[in-house]
């Protein structure tokens, strides 16, 4: 990748303003707040960094005085904050409604926080070795990439455009799917000869959007799993479960719905499948993160060589000390940060897991993201890592049951926010790096973005919680699926074992192939009208980059648009719902008008995603 420029004007230019402070809080909210959703949703995220700061830029020439160029890297600085909160959160919180102990608000909120602010202060002393020393070693890709639209998005505007269409249309289809009822959620046709076999579509934007952003391996390796489970498994475990029954095959068929097969057998072969991925990242990347950490301990012996150069200064030393002692006090004598009726001993112990796994991450998680970006950063993989560590701590104390595993979740949320914003930030000061930003500056942008973005997140996935719950009748949330999995197995709760295994042993199977585990693994546990949405985005990727990188690369701000849209709308829905009183509406089945509608709302999607592609040609 080339080199960019450093700003020659440096930090004389604007920086900290109102505006960038304002528009970087604002989209960041927005934009998390649509990655929750699509979180809890699809199990994936996608870095925002890139269209916030294509919309900053874009509404910030409304009022032009000089070159934007360092407000723009404010805001997206700000925005992104908000994201790695979404990605940690969504991990871990929607099993506490799993297992029926639904937290409550500000309690979600606080672990955010807490995450957020741990994740931010200890990557402060790692930012001159990781972001400056190491800058032909580690190049940030996203950090990389987000410079150079910035530099180029500051004379060319039409990026925030399609952005801001792709908001729109994500936003109509899902009003138009889940508040008016329209058009049907999901198409789907029954299969012939194949009890229980389907094929579905959902009609979902934002689902594209994550394809186009994943690409096409991917998103094929999804599908694949994806087919096993709804061509493989629904039809063979109705035919076999159907013949062992008195009443006999025909009867018994027709009473074993699709909705029974996954409740009683399908998801739990899937969360076995996700399990058995999460702990083959867990042994894959052990070793990296072992570098990644004797690295950055042999680095930090060579540190202090600061200087009084505004782009190369950071927050005081006093502010990281204060703000460590805060987060361990707040984690160590609060009654209900950690769930469960804990006594002080137990507060304390919880508080030192937390912090001390999230000092271990947060290095590990800065240096894979410079290398990966933090689209791979292994989050997961640092959270599995901290349940297991935590829950044989609390096993060999003697310490089991419900108040334990939501102890251990807990715990587990604070590492792996922090794991996550540690990925973030790094990415935002490598952007800043490039075009001569304040490190200090945005330092401080991100713990004000992580104070007031906690609330909204915890807000999307409190009120999704409480209107449409999550797991078998609610969002699939699929990696805390897999937390509450390991949780459950380390501490002894009741599995079904023949199950879990036999989706261990399918994801086994794919990573002997050669198949990415986790994308195979949700292929197999999510619905197949998911996995299919994000399967077309892949194919319109796929026939995009035949044009070129460039094309390709102006197609994820659509698809961004999509994400962004879509995940606005839905919880705006799921935040009306809350205040009516009543959970989830299911809808009459689709007439096929509806079911036409649908199509061409897909179609459409696909249409619009292609052609802001093709607008850099």
């Amino acid at each position: 990748m080339s080199e960019l420029p450093r700003s020659a004007a440096g930090p004389a230019l604007p920086e900290w303003t109102l505006r960038a402070v304002i528009a970087g809080i604002v989209f960041g909210v927005l934009f998390g707040s649509a990655n929750a959703y699509l979180g809890l949703k699809a199990g994936l995220t996608v870095s925002t960094s890139i269209p916030i700061a294509v919309l900053s830029l874009l509404f910030f020439k409304l009022a032009r005085k000089q070159s934007l160029v360092l407000e723009a890297n404010m805001a997206q600085t700000i925005g992104s904050a908000s994201s790695s909160l979404a990605s940690g959160t969504i991990f871990t919180i929607p099993a506490l409604f799993m297992w029926g102990m639904v937290p409550e608000y500000a309690q979600v909120a606080v672990l955010a926080l807490l995450g957020g602010v741990l994740g931010i202060l200890a990557m402060i002393p790692l930012r001159r070795l990781l972001i400056v020393q190491a800058d032909a070693e580690l190049p940030y890709p996203e950090g990389r990439a987000c410079a150079e639209v910035i530099l180029a998005s500051e004379k060319d505007d039409t990026g925030g455009r399609a952005i801001l269409f792709g908001l729109a249309l994500g936003a109509l289809v899902k009003i138009l799917t889940s508040a008016v009822h329209l058009v049907p959620e999901e198409l789907s046709a029954l299969l012939p000869k194949m009890p229980n076999g389907v094929v579905m579509l959902a009609v979902s934007p934002a689902l594209l959007g994550v394809g186009y952003v994943v690409g096409f391996r991917a998103a094929a390796v999804m599908l694949a799993g994806t087919l096993i489970a709804s061509l493989v498994l629904y039809p063979l475990i109705t035919s076999v479960y159907g013949q062992g029954l008195e009443a006999g095959a025909g009867a018994a068929q027709a009473e074993l719905t699709r909705s029974v097969v996954r409740s009683r057998f399908v998801l739990y072969i899937g969360a076995g499948a996700v399990a058995a991925a999460g702990l083959w990242t867990v042994i894959k990347t052990m070793p990296t993160m072992l570098a990644s950490l004797l690295a950055v301990t042999r680095g930090l012996r060579g540190t202090g060589n600061a200087t009084t150069a505004p782009t190369d200064r950071d927050l005081p030393p006093v502010v990281l000390m204060l703000g460590l002692l805060a987060v361990l006090a707040v984690a160590a004598f609060v009654p209900g940060v950690f769930a469960g009726d804990l006594d002080q001993a137990s507060r304390l112990l919880a508080a030192l897991g937390a912090v001390v796994f999230g000092f271990l991450f947060v290095p590990v998680s800065s240096r894979l993201v410079g290398v990966i970006g933090v689209s791979s950063n292994p989050t997961s993989a640092m959270a599995l890592i901290t349940l297991l560590g935590t829950s044989l701590v609390f096993l060999a104390l003697g310490m089991v049951g419900d108040t334990t595993k939501a102890t251990v979740l807990t715990i587990a949320t604070i590492v792996c926010v922090a794991a996550s914003k540690a990925g973030d930030i790094s990415q935002d000061l490598k952007t800043g790096f490039l075009v001569g930003a304040t490190p200090a500056l945005q330092q401080r942008g991100q713990l004000i973005a992580a104070a007031v973005a906690c609330w909204a997140i915890a807000g999307v996935v409190w009120a999704i919680g409480k209107t449409q719950g999550f797991g078998e009748h609610g969002m699939a949330a699929p990696q805390a699926t897999l937390m509450k999995t390991v949780v459950e197995a380390v501490l002894g709760a009741s599995v079904p074992w023949p199950l879990v295994l036999s989706g261990a042993g399918l994801s086994a199977a794919g990573i002997l192939a050669g198949l990415p585990g986790l994308p195979f693994a949700l292929g197999i546990y999510l619905p197949m009208g998911t996995i299919a949405a994000i399967f077309v985005g892949g194919v319109v990727r796929a026939s995009v980059e035949r044009r070129g990188k460039a094309s390709a690369d102006r197609g994820v701000l659509c698809a961004s648009g999509f994400v962004a849209g879509e995940g606005l709308a839905g919880v705006l829905i799921a935040a009306w719902a809350l205040l009516q009183g009543r959970g989830r509406v299911n809808p009459p089945a689709a007439t096929s008008l509806e079911i036409a509608y649908g199509l061409a709302c897909v179609l459409l999607a696909v249409w619009w995603l292609r052609r802001s592609a093709r607008a850099s040609d």
